[in-house]
């Protein structure tokens, strides 16, 4: 009994000391597949598709991608 006791309390301990990943939310890949960004019509991606553009960089590694015709006009 005394042993059942000593592995539940090193088994809580270990729980408490686990550290999470530092971006904790929803699963990376799915993170990933959903990623939009600048105003919900671009997407995150390692590399743009044919017919999107580069405007602004999601995070360290990845381009926001945007359809042409939703980017603003450039005047000036």
């Amino acid at each position: 009994m005394a042993t059942r006791s000593v592995l539940l309390a090193l088994v809580v301990l270990d729980l408490l000391f686990y550290v999470p990943p530092g971006r904790s939310g929803p699963n990376i890949y799915i993170q990933k597949l959903f990623a939009s960004c600048w105003r919900l019509r671009g997407s995150c991606r390692q590399k743009c598709l044919k017919k999107e553009e580069y405007h602004i960089l999601c995070d360290t590694t990845r381009l926001c991608c945007v359809n042409p015709q939703h980017l603003p006009i450039l005047t000036g």
